[in-house]
């Protein structure tokens, strides 16, 4: 459940990025409302896939989704270019993500007591 959880983060980093720049600087109310809406729940959900992954793994990973994503959307909805090179580099952080996640395990998460019945 922490992985599915921080890959919707990273995601949803990608969603924000985009509402960035659709936004030009916060000042077009829609795109500022979605991209501050899903920074607010990719934080969110980060934040609960570190209480059963490590700190840098999870970082690593959430980040590396969203440039990634930021790459591909520049790509397909902005008209960016990239060269072979880059393109190369950025194969490398997908596979490094890939990496990551079948060399991590998962802790058990913390028991909350006053969620007990």
């Amino acid at each position: 459940m922490a992985w599915f959880l921080l890959i919707v983060a990273g995601l949803l980093e990608v969603v924000w990025a985009i509402g960035m720049k659709q936004s030009h600087g916060f000042t077009r109310l829609w795109p500022s409302v979605y991209t501050s809406i899903a920074m607010l729940v990719s934080f969110t959900l980060l934040a609960l896939a570190m209480r059963v992954l490590p700190l840098g793994i999870s970082y690593t990973v959430w980040v590396g989704i969203g440039a990634l994503g930021s790459v591909i959307a520049g790509f397909v909805i902005f008209g960016e270019r990239m060269n072979l090179v880059q393109f190369v580099c950025l194969a490398c952080i997908g596979l490094g993500i890939v990496g990551l996640k079948l060399t991590t395990p998962t802790k058990k998460p913390p028991i909350n007591i006053a969620m007990r019945g």
